[in-house]
């Protein structure tokens, strides 16, 4: 499942225009994203340990993506997350990075983002059209209503 839709609605806005992690905004978080929920994530929420209850929720719902970087810089943290944490950061063209004021939130944010980005893309069942139309292009009516 995915914490993050393409539209930034519910729960997915909370998750960026919450200045901190709190007990309800993880639950809506880990009630969207995790298929079970151990109980060690929920008795890390309920004493209030938000980073360790994000770092959990990195290792049980996203096993293959790793912590690359945590830094504090001007008043923000920096989360850097990748699944091939050895390949050096210029190589490495599927890390993801995100930042908030709060180390939970930017820990929480990477993961959405990560989510996203492992995500298998979105089938129709109308294919799509195989180049865009040209700026000359326009439709015409050829039905005769007389």
């Amino acid at each position: 499942m995915l914490l993050f839709s393409e539209h930034r609605d519910g729960p997915d806005s909370r998750l960026h225009d919450a200045p901190a992690a709190t007990a309800d905004l993880l639950s809506d978080v880990i009630g969207t994203t995790c298929r079970r929920l151990p109980a060690r994530i929920e008795r890390l929420i309920e004493s209030g340990a938000w980073t360790d209850a994000a770092l959990a929720l990195l290792e049980l719902e996203l096993p293959q993506w790793q912590l690359r970087r945590l830094a504090y810089d001007e008043g923000e943290w920096h989360c850097a997350l990748s699944p091939q944490r050895e390949r050096p950061d210029w190589l490495d063209d599927r890390s993801i990075e995100s930042h908030h004021a709060d180390l939970a939130m930017a820990i929480l944010s990477a993961i959405a983002d990560a989510q996203n980005k492992s995500a298998p893309p979105r089938k129709t069942s109308v294919p799509a059209a195989s180049h865009p139309a040209s700026p000359l292009y326009e439709p015409m009516c050829c039905d005769n209503f007389a």
